[in-house]
Formats: structure tokens, C-alpha cells, sequence
């Protein structure tokens, strides 16, 4: 299973994984957090959101 690798990365994750479960709305999603959307399952994002947030940098290129 995927782990998030920055917390802006966790942070897509978790907004796709709520719309996933049709807490908020598709059409609010935009960038990662739609691809991720798209192309992962529920399953997948649940692990990547619920990644530790204490070690991750804030973005991928830090």
C-alpha cells in the first residue's frame, strides 16, 4: 500500500478519501487530491491518509 511522502500529499489524499465516501463533493476536489480520486481505490487512500504526519516534510521537494 502507497504511503504519502509529504503532508500536502497525506493532505490530498485525506480530501479524495472523503469524497470517496460522499462526505464532501466530488466537484470541490482539484489538482492530486481529483487524480487521486480517480485512480485509487478507497483502500489506497485510507493508507495514505493515515500516514504519520511527524516526519514528512510539507511537500515532496522539501
Amino acid at each position: 500500500m502507497p504511503e504519502a511522502r509529504s503532508k500536502a500529499q497525506q493532505q490530498a489524499a485525506g480530501a479524495a478519501l472523503s469524497a470517496k465516501r460522499g462526505e464532501t463533493d466530488v466537484g470541490d476536489l482539484q489538482g492530486a487530491s481529483k487524480q487521486m480520486y480517480q485512480s485509487m481505490s478507497e483502500d489506497e487512500l485510507e493508507e495514505m491518509a493515515s500516514t504519520d504526519r511527524s516526519d514528512l516534510p510539507e511537500s515532496a521537494a522539501d
